[in-house]
């Protein structure tokens, strides 16, 4: 099929090489039987290439099924896949088929295929490999005829090494791999899909469709775009029905982008062959908690230990609620003891290291609070307090 024809036939716009060169690995893959994975960011449109390859194949007028493996529980995924029997566990009160055994025949596209858990990962490897699979609490052997299609917006190879993800089962699924690229690297699209959406957005609605003057395609163009196409779709649709202008200029485009100026795009940790970006991260952590403990014991250890002379009186500890998280102690703020030159010199040296990789955390997730104070391994509560501490918010409510 001709490469217009196919973006057509799904709604598909864009000419930039790197997107129309992942179209053409979809349509040749599509009449044979061969895993994909396909790989990019969150909000790139992944989902688009598993229903390519499975309407443009032999497989098209069976079944397609697609699971967000990230939205499913731990504890009922191997259910969801595989099936299950009446009695097999509290609340299982019949049988019940998973999706592998209802998309016989068809396709199955596992999104977010890095959160599957150890024991489903083991369960999928044998589907794959043999076609074979046991509903949870059953040891009858069923067998199944899927394609399966996987994506992820995370470094599996990363997730490897973390012996987070079985590398059996990622070769087994990455027999062709296809990358969607990020949005600010298909700057040719971007005003395209612009018109696209704001053209849709207006036949929703029944208004007139918005456009931008020159300026403001500029500033469209320029932004890194965190959130990829999810989120100029959105902002097309918020423009469209906030908006009673129908020429957008730069200063009301810059409304609606979030941190627009500074670079939102996540600190790409992941070059180094030796070491993935989480690897680097728990590297950083495992420093700063060693200083912070080095630090506390340095103030009240003074050199040679302690004498008559120089054990202190007392040692003033505040003790606060800490929601169980040993980051939440700031032994810089706890302990007081007298303190050297050197000693304030190298606790500054520590909060600068604290507060940069804060930001980089922040500008990682801009608007998950929740999921940076994950990362950083801190309660929510005392990101909260060095955000405060460090004038993040303010700077940032300075460069808006």
């Amino acid at each position: 099929m001709e490469l217009q024809s196919l973006k057509n036939r799904f709604d598909l716009i864009g000419d930039d090489p790197q997107f129309n060169y992942a179209l053409t690995v979809a349509e040749r893959v599509a009449s044979t039987d061969v895993s994909v994975l396909v790989s990019g960011e969150s909000g790139v449109g992944k989902e688009s290439i598993p229903q390519i390859i499975h309407y443009s194949s032999p497989r098209k007028h069976k079944k397609y099924i697609a699971v967000n493996c990230g939205a499913i529980p731990e504890g009922t995924m191997e259910s969801e896949l595989f099936g299950h029997i009446k009695g097999s566990f509290t609340g299982a009160n019949d049988n019940r088929k998973g999706y592998f055994e209802v998309a016989d025949g068809g396709t199955i596209f596992l999104d977010e295929v890095g959160e599957l858990s150890p024991e489903s990962q083991k369960r999928l490897l044998r589907v794959l490999e043999s076609g074979e699979f046991y509903k949870v609490g059953s040891s009858t052997v069923q067998k199944t005829d899927v394609r399966v299609i996987a994506a992820t917006n995370v470094n599996l190879q990363d997730a490897i090494r973390q012996r987070k993800f079985r590398e059996d089962l990622y070769y087994r699924l990455n027999q062709v791999p296809i990358y969607l690229p990020p949005l600010r690297d298909r700057k040719s699209d971007i005003l395209l899909l612009f018109r696209k959406f704001a053209s849709d957005c207006a036949d929703r609605y029944n208004v007139v469709p918005v456009s931008l003057d020159r300026e403001a395609q500029s500033v469209l163009i320029s932004y890194r775009w965190p959130g990829n196409i999810r989120q100029l779709k959105n902002i097309v649709d918020q423009i469209t029905i906030l908006e009673p202008s129908r020429l957008i200029d730069a200063a009301t485009l810059k409304n609606y982008l979030p941190y627009y100026g500074e670079d939102t795009h996540p600190v790409d940790l992941s070059r180094d062959d030796s070491l993935g970006g989480k690897d680097k991260e728990m590297i950083i952590q495992m420093i700063l908690s060693l200083k912070q403990d080095v630090e506390a014991l340095k103030q009240i250890v003074p050199p040679g230990g302690f004498t008559a002379q120089t054990a202190p009186k007392t040692i003033q500890v505040d003790v606060r609620p800490t929601d169980n998280k040993p980051d939440d102690m700031d032994f810089s703020e706890t302990i007081d003891t007298e303190s050297s030159e050197e000693k304030k010199e190298e606790g500054r040296s520590l909060q600068e290291m604290e507060e940069k990789m804060i930001r980089e955390v922040l500008k990682k997730y801009p608007r998950n609070r929740k999921a940076a104070a994950h990362e950083l391994d801190i309660s929510e509560r005392t990101l909260y307090r060095k955000i405060k501490e460090y004038g993040i918010i303010n700077e940032r409510k300075k460069k808006r």
